[in-house]
């Protein structure tokens, strides 16, 4: 049984952590694994869109404590990407996170990595570190506070107490609130969506769209400059344009 299992639907690759024994806490197996499912998904063309999620009533409960505890946690953040192999790694195609139950520490971190995220209704998000003498070191306290307000970055890192689906969603943290059922196919729905666009397009919006908190105005147009001249440059946009006018799906030549 693989500790990550990895399976295709058409041009979407979904990565499933599947340890539900340990609550899919993330071992050094586990980044291992994710690691290498992430370069193959990334090196695949096919490849339009990653789906993450977990087996089991838990997405993640964060790092495997039982190794934290042997000494051992820079196993589990070592290597190319980082905690999961993907805390700090910069990824080229758009992440899902497909949250069907609690996702917690580093299991927060991960949905915080991804670009978009559905949720189950039951679902819950936190940061517990500071209850147990740690920081949300792979990730968390860097982006918690441009996903949700200020006030709430702080309480969540501070309190270490979690909030639920339906708070995760009304802050906008959460993009799809759906009962626990739905979860895996309403994200997969999802980045079948993003894979009918370009995939020059959807890579260079993703990027400035990122990019854009972290430039002043001048920075920003310049960029925008560049990204809009590599779309021109790519044909994608004759030929969307082209599509529109014959009502006919587009033939993208972009990859």
């Amino acid at each position: 049984m693989a500790i990550v299992e990895i399976e295709r639907r058409g041009q979407v690759a979904i990565l499933r952590i599947n340890r539900p024994e340990a609550k899919n806490a993330i071992s050094p197996e586990v980044t291992v694994a994710m690691t290498a499912a992430l370069d193959d998904a990334e090196d695949d063309p096919e490849v339009r869109a990653v789906v993450i999620t977990g087996t089991g009533d838990v997405f993640c409960a964060g790092a495997d404590l039982k190794v934290v505890a042997q000494g051992r946690a820079n196993e589990i953040a070592a290597g190319k990407g980082g905690f999961a192999g993907l805390a700090n790694r910069n990824f080229s195609k758009p992440l899902i996170a497909a949250v069907n139950g609690a996702a917690l520490a580093g299991g927060f971190e991960i949905v915080l990595s991804c670009d978009l995220v559905v949720a189950a209704d039951s679902s819950r998000f936190g940061i517990p570190e500071a209850q147990r003498g740690l920081i949300a070191a792979a990730g968390g306290l860097l982006r918690l506070p441009k996903r949700v307000p200020i006030a709430l970055a702080l309480e969540l890192a501070m309190t270490g107490d979690p909030i639920s689906a339906t708070r995760a969603f009304e802050v906008g943290l959460v993009n799809r609130l759906v009962p626990v059922d739905r979860v895996l196919d309403e994200a997969i729905a999802l980045a079948e969506r993003i894979g009918e666009n370009s995939p020059i397009a959807v890579r260079l919006s993703r990027a400035l769209t990122k990019e854009a908190a972290e430039l002043n105005e001048a920075e920003g147009w310049q960029r925008n400059g560049k990204y809009a001249m590599e779309v021109f440059a790519a044909g994608d946009a004759i030929e969307g344009s082209m599509a529109f006018a014959e009502k006919r799906k587009p033939n993208w030549k972009s990859v």
